[in-house]
């Protein structure tokens, strides 16, 4: 049955719009990947309204092509300036930009390209077959067990805080505060609405999130003198294919990075830099006597960063898919482009549409082929993007921001509500906040809450509900856990 619908993937895929759109995104990932500054979240949030008329296939192909590609042009900008292109791609740093310093610039991004390509493949590979596992013992999940799940996402919340987990907290209790605007959805009373007709379906959390991370980049960006001049990247880059003894010298590695990434892609909120960080710090580990030191420019350190960054999109997906639950802001977008063509992710679209999800599979693992290709024939020109005058890249962007903004809903409020959060992304940047667990607060507050208020309604508000639930109870205890392993940690420092 399963090898059927990866058949019938297949076919799908290989209708030559698709193809064409999957070119198109990887395209453009690559290409604001390849700007420091210009993440895979934002990008995809700017240009989610361009499929809303496409069909939800045509429409997922594009977006995942530029998921893909921003993830892995990130490492360009990384190796060439010291500087990431996504978040994800800041371990990459360590190893790559002391490759370049040696004039190996042009190797390192080989290298890059190969290993984002491994673990891709492998965190693809995961969600194809490991996913309709999770999915089946989903299909048990009532409402304590989503609850649950919930709070776990919101858990994971620790891990994303940055330095600071006061902050973090912070940040992820005001997501959940906007997901309560609108009607009560048990009882239908109006919450914070302030009598404002807009705010009775709630706010829009695809033109905060546009807010949050294109507006309030292009206000840091203006802030920070958008005319100044900008260095001239000399790095070579030519060369097509890695020698064999690298190939050799960063297969183990690659592909255990790549299993170790697409792990801690599946858990929500974990996301590619903090799965960067791991691999490259198990690397570390696992390898002794590295020569030339990790840190000093060891192609092992640019494979293992790399790899494990890229093989947490697929993983990313593995919860979004099954479970409704955002493996990342990426997916959580994604999440918002099934909505709008009424696909509800979760356990019932694997029973509903296995056609379309397997569609989904198949073309992503095209789209890391695809990336492979482009970035062997192609890194020497990604890595002259970074070059663009920011005074005419940015004034574009901030355009499409306004444009994507009123095409949600053909509504003039919800570029009022994107502004208003670019504006506060840019404050709280300032400020050292954190804007991933806002995210997560907006799209998982909504499922903690629907699903605990049906919970006590089923137990007529006897909590006992959860602890007879086993697997109810066992996904809080690792919630407290996730709770309260950074905070003992945080007293002891």
């Amino acid at each position: 049955m399963v090898l059927d619908y990866i058949t019938q993937g297949f076919v799908n895929v290989m209708d030559p719009f698709i193809i064409g759109l999957m070119v198109v995104g990887i395209f453009l990932g690559i290409l604001m990947g390849s700007i420091p500054g210009m993440t895979a979240t934002m990008t995809i949030a700017v240009l989610l309204s361009f499929t809303f008329t496409m069909e939800p296939a045509q429409g997922m192909m594009l977006l995942l092509g530029i998921y893909g590609g921003a993830v892995y042009a990130g490492s360009i900008p990384a190796i060439l300036i010291r500087t990431p292109g996504t978040p994800s791609a800041a371990a990459t740093i360590f190893d790559g930009y002391p490759l370049s310093q040696k004039g190996e610039a042009g190797r390192a991004v080989r290298i890059s390209t190969i290993a984002s390509f491994v673990g891709g493949v492998i965190s693809v590979l995961a969600l194809m077959f490991f996913s309709p596992v999770i999915a089946d013992a989903a299909l048990r999940f009532q409402s304590p067990e989503f609850f649950a799940l919930a709070v776990f996402g919101l858990t994971i919340i620790a891990s994303v805080s940055g330095d600071s987990l006061t902050k973090g907290m912070v940040s992820g209790l005001l997501g959940m505060l906007v997901a309560t605007i609108g009607i009560d959805p048990i009882t239908g009373y109006h919450r914070f609405t302030f009598d404002i007709p807009e705010l009775l379906t709630g706010v829009e959390f695809i033109a905060v999130m546009i807010g949050l991370f294109g507006i309030a980049e292009g206000l840091r960006k203006y802030a920070e003198g958008i005319n100044e001049d900008q260095d001239e990247i000399t790095q070579d880059v030519s060369g097509v294919l890695p020698s064999f003894s690298d190939l050799r010298a960063i297969a183990p590695v690659s592909t255990g990075s790549g299993i170790l990434g697409a792990l801690i892609g599946a858990i929500p909120g974990a996301g590619g830099d903090i799965a960067a960080f791991i691999t490259y710090n198990e690397a570390t580990r696992w390898i002794k006597n590295a020569t030339p030191s990790f840190g000093d420019g060891n192609i092992r350190g640019v494979a293992a960063a790399e790899s494990g960054n890229n093989a947490s999109t697929g993983g990313a997906l593995i919860p979004t898919l099954t479970l409704g639950i955002p493996g990342d802001s990426v997916s959580a977008i994604l999440i918002g482009a099934l909505l709008v063509h009424d696909v509800n992710p979760g356990p019932g679209l694997y029973q509903d549409q296995p056609e379309l999800l397997y569609t989904i599979f198949v073309g992503f693992l095209l789209i890391y082929v695809f990336i492979l290709l482009f970035g062997l024939l192609g890194a020497n020109y990604w890595a002259q993007v970074i070059n663009i005058p920011k005074q005419f890249i940015w004034p574009i962007i901030l355009l499409l921001t306004v444009i994507g903004a009123i095409a949600l809903r053909g509504n003039l409020f919800d570029a009022w509500v994107m502004l208003g959060s670019g504006v506060l992304g840019y404050v709280m940047r300032l400020r050292g906040y954190p804007l991933a667990p806002i995210v997560l607060g907006l799209i998982l507050s909504p499922i903690a809450e629907v699903n605990l208020r049906r919970s006590l309604a089923l137990s007529n508000g006897s909590p006992d509900i959860f602890l007879n639930s086993p697997i109810a109870l066992v996904i809080l205890l690792l919630s407290v856990a996730t709770i309260l392993i950074p905070a003992v940690r945080a007293l002891g420092e």
